[in-house]
C-alpha cells in the first residue's frame, strides 16, 4: 500500500477520481433514477475533495438525501408550509399544495405567485429554489411551477404545467405534465424525462378533506427509462375552528410505506404554528406561518435523525 501511495502523489484525490469513474461506468447499465442522481452527485462532489475523511462524509450526506421525500427522486416537497407539517398536504387546498395534488386548483378563485428556498443540512450544493404561479380560469385554475436543485457541477431542473377543475360542490380533480432535466459537468451526461401526475380531492363534510394523488401512472413498458410509481392518500380535518390535523400514507415502487402526520394551529389572527412527523428517517418537523391579505410568509424546519436540520422559506403573493 505504501508503494502505491508513493507512485501516486495526492493519493486521496486519485482515490476520489477512481470512485468517481467507477460510479460513472455504472450509468451505462441503465440504473434507477435514484442511483443515477446519487452517482452524479458523488462524482461532482468527490472531484473537489482532498481527504478520505471528506469522501466518507460526502457519501454519508448525499445518499440519504435522495429519498428524503419518499421513493420518487424528482418529486421533492416544495413549500415551507408543507415541510412544517411533515409534508401532510395531499388533501390541502392552499396555493402551493397544487404541486402535491393538482386537484387543489379546482377550489382556487384567486391569482397567486410564490417563491421558495430549501436549505438542506446547510449545504449549498443541496439547495433548491422554486417558483410558481396559480391563475384562475373560470371553473378551472392553471398552475405553473419551476424548480432548480444543485450547483455549477450538477443541476436538476423541474418544470410543470397543471390544471385543476371542480367537478361538483364536494369534489375536484387535476392533472399535471412534468419535465425533468439533469445535467452534470461531465460532458457526456445529460438526461431528460417527461411524465405526468394526477389527483383527486373530496370533501365529505364541511371540515374534512380526503386527497389521493398518483405520480408516473404511465406503464414503464411505454418508456425508454423506468420511473417509479408513487401513490399518496390522506385525510385531514379541522378539530375546531383553530386546529387542523392530517394523516397521509405514501407508497412508491421499491420503497417501504411512508407515514406522515401533521397539524396546524392558529395561535392568533394571521399567525399559525405547525408540527409533524414522518417515519422516513424518524423525522420531526415544525414551522410558523404569517399571513396578511396580500402576503403569506412561511418558515419550516425538518429534523433528520443523523444529518441535522433542513430549513424551508416560502413567500406567497396574492395578486388579486
Amino acid at each position: 500500500m505504501e508503494n502505491v501511495r508513493a507512485d501516486f502523489p495526492g493519493h486521496d484525490f486519485q482515490l476520489s477520481r477512481l470512485i468517481s469513474y467507477s460510479l460513472l461506468s455504472s450509468l451505462t447499465e441503465k440504473p434507477s433514477s435514484s442511483y443515477r442522481i446519487f452517482c452524479i452527485l458523488v462524482v461532482t462532489k468527490l472531484e473537489r475533495l482532498s481527504s478520505l475523511q471528506k469522501i466518507a462524509v460526502s457519501l454519508y450526506l448525499l445518499f440519504p438525501f435522495l429519498s428524503a421525500s419518499g421513493g420518487e427522486p424528482y418529486h421533492s416537497p416544495s413549500g415551507a408550509s408543507e415541510a412544517g407539517m411533515g409534508y401532510v398536504c395531499v388533501m390541502r387546498k392552499i396555493p402551493w399544495s397544487f404541486y402535491q395534488n393538482q386537484a387543489s386548483l379546482g377550489f382556487n378563485k384567486s391569482l397567486f405567485a410564490g417563491i421558495s428556498y430549501a436549505d438542506r443540512f446547510s449545504l449549498k450544493e443541496l439547495g433548491t429554489r422554486t417558483a410558481f404561479m396559480v391563475v384562475p380560469a373560470g371553473k378551472a385554475s392553471l398552475g405553473v411551477v419551476y424548480s432548480h436543485f444543485g450547483y455549477s457541477d450538477f443541476k436538476l431542473e423541474t418544470g410543470g404545467l397543471a390544471c385543476g377543475i371542480r367537478l361538483s360542490d364536494i369534489m375536484a380533480a387535476g392533472v399535471q405534465v412534468d419535465i425533468f432535466s439533469e445535467k452534470a459537468s461531465v460532458d457526456y451526461y445529460k438526461y431528460r424525462v417527461i411524465t405526468c401526475e394526477t389527483g383527486l380531492i373530496i370533501n365529505p363534510g364541511d371540515n374534512t378533506s380526503i386527497g389521493i394523488h398518483v405520480i408516473n401512472p404511465v406503464p414503464n413498458s411505454l418508456r425508454k427509462e423506468a420511473m417509479p410509481l408513487t401513490i399518496s392518500a390522506g385525510v385531514g380535518t379541522y378539530l375546531n375552528s383553530s386546529l387542523f390535523a392530517g394523516l397521509e400514507a405514501e407508497m412508491c415502487t421499491g420503497s417501504s410505506l411512508l407515514l406522515k402526520t401533521g397539524f396546524e394551529y392558529e395561535v392568533m389572527k394571521d399567525l399559525r404554528l405547525r408540527g409533524g412527523y414522518m417515519t422516513k428517517n424518524n423525522a420531526f418537523t415544525f414551522g410558523l406561518g404569517y399571513g396578511e391579505k396580500r402576503i403569506l410568509a412561511d418558515l419550516g424546519f425538518v429534523l433528520h435523525d443523523r444529518l441535522g436540520v433542513s430549513t424551508y422559506i416560502t413567500l406567497i403573493f396574492k395578486i388579486k
